[in-house]
């Protein structure tokens, strides 16, 4: 009976509380609505929030809704690209950069993740090719890039390599958008 008596209590007390409401959404249960009078966030600056949160879907809707104000830019598709690196989405993400580096041939970060696809898609010749034209541009002032260079120099140095054998590299984020590509130590 004092249990019961405990709970009526308590629920008298959260419903007192849950009743005075906040004043600025007056007494609506609902959510406030979009406010009108306020300008949108830019949606290439939201996307790369996202794209640093790891939240590579909600990246890719925002990257989208920032082309309608910037365009299709290199900075636009650059992240789209990145995201879609992030998702796993190889051919996706080579035809975005590709595309990036076609509007903007003097970005690094561009070329490194052009390059970190092209890495694994086992495209080796290529991927050196332009991970050398990222650390040039670069004046070889990124670690990332320069790892990801001797990686694939290391890679394309070892004539045994076995495609089937199990990889033992990891894809690291780095920066906004920029990839690093790390061996798993054990």
């Amino acid at each position: 009976m004092a249990r019961a008596g405990v709970l009526l209590f308590v629920s008298c007390a959260l419903t007192a509380a849950c009743g005075q409401g906040d004043a600025r959404l007056g007494d609506s249960p609902f959510a406030p609505g979009v406010a009108r009078n306020q300008e949108a966030v830019d949606g290439l600056l939201v996307g790369n929030r996202l794209l640093d949160a790891g939240e590579y879907e909600l990246a890719i809707d925002a990257y989208s809704r920032g082309a309608l104000n910037h365009g299709m830019s290199a900075d636009i598709l650059a992240g789209l690209g990145a995201a879609n690196l992030g998702l796993g989405r190889l051919h996706t993400a080579e035809r975005l950069l590709r595309q990036a580096v076609e509007k903007n041939e003097t970005s690094p970060e561009i070329w490194n993740n052009l390059g970190v696809v092209l890495l694994e898609r086992g495209q080796l010749g290529e991927a050196e090719l332009v991970f050398k034209r990222a650390y040039a541009l670069d004046d070889g002032q990124s670690d990332s890039i320069r790892d990801n260079l001797r990686l694939v120099l290391a890679k394309s140095e070892n004539k045994d390599y076995d495609d089937t054998q199990e990889q033992d590299y990891k894809l690291i984020r780095r920066g906004s958008s920029d990839y690093l590509i790390r061996t798993i130590s054990e």
